[in-house]
């Protein structure tokens, strides 16, 4: 697929008892499985690796090139701190 040849892959994880699997959501056909011994586990590493980068922009910014989001981010807090009390 020319997108994953590109961009990279897209996976995304999920756990099913104690297997954890994870396939390209741009359907390349690349994916994998791994056993865990319990199935408390496969879930907590499938939920910590399907994180998207994007999912915490503004809190992991780049302190100088996103500083305008930072302060953006920072700013709704205060303004959103203030309305609940």
């Amino acid at each position: 697929m020319p997108t994953c040849r590109f961009f990279g892959h897209d996976h995304r994880f999920t756990a099913d008892g104690t297997t954890m699997r994870w396939s390209c959501v741009r359907g390349c056909g690349a994916g994998g499985s791994k056993e865990y011994d319990t199935a408390a586990r496969a879930q907590r590493y499938a939920r910590a690796f399907d994180k998207k980068n994007t999912d915490d922009l503004g809190r992991r910014a780049p302190l100088v090139g996103l500083f305008p989001l930072r302060m953006a981010r920072a700013m709704r807090k205060r303004v959103e701190g203030g309305r609940q009390a």
